[in-house]
């Protein structure tokens, strides 16, 4: 995702700093999505303003409490699906989500909002689906809507962080319909709206 997502974010003329534990992966990633992208000492303060945090859901919220201080003022978008061993429901038995544990363990004054993890990773590579988000500070979403527009993508608000729970079960549907009722990973959920009809 973290590819994905940057690769994007160049063709959409934004500024992309990559981080990571391995500091040469780091760096060949930049160096694959070219157009300036640049590398971060994994740690550092990021920066950009919106920090996409590309990990695995378990690796989250100790990441973020590692950064600290230094991803205070920052927009923090969680991406993660912490899908349980069989693909069929969450790894949290809580009301909860990733997105709102890292709220918890993250500066008071970054912004925490969650997006991109009901979309399969190739087709947000190749497709423009819709981006369903969820976060609490509406100066925060409309950053990361700003950016997902710059992605050629529609950015949906589904309501607060609380709503995140309810993203990641959206997840847990998707995986369902590519085993199921659709049966392939080629499609992403969107919503249809209907014209507009006048009264009478």
């Amino acid at each position: 995702m973290a590819r994905t997502i940057g690769a994007r974010a160049v063709a959409g003329g934004n500024a992309v700093e990559i981080m990571g534990r391995d500091q040469s992966k780091a760096a060949d990633l930049a160096k694959a999505l070219g157009g300036g992208a640049t590398t971060g000492e994994w740690g550092t303060a990021p920066a950009g303003d919106i920090v996409i945090v590309a990990l695995l859901y378990d690796g989250v919220v100790p990441a973020v409490t590692q950064y600290g201080d230094a991803l205070a003022g920052k927009v923090l978008v969680d991406i993660s699906n912490p899908f349980n061993s069989t693909f069929d429901g969450l790894a949290h038995r809580e009301a909860t989500s990733i997105a709102q544990e890292v709220a918890k363990a993250a500066p008071s004054d970054a912004c925490v909002v969650k997006a991109f993890n009901t979309v399969f990773r190739h087709v947000l590579e190749k497709g423009r689906p819709d981006v369903f988000i969820a976060g609490d500070d509406a100066q925060a979403k409309s950053r990361v809507e700003a950016f997902i527009e710059s992605l050629g993508m529609r950015p949906l608000d589904v309501g607060g962080l609380r709503m995140a729970h309810w993203l990641e079960g959206a997840g847990v549907v998707t995986v369902g319909l590519a085993n199921h009722g659709v049966g392939h990973v080629d499609f992403a959920l969107s919503i249809t709206e209907l014209p507009v009809r006048a009264n009478g």
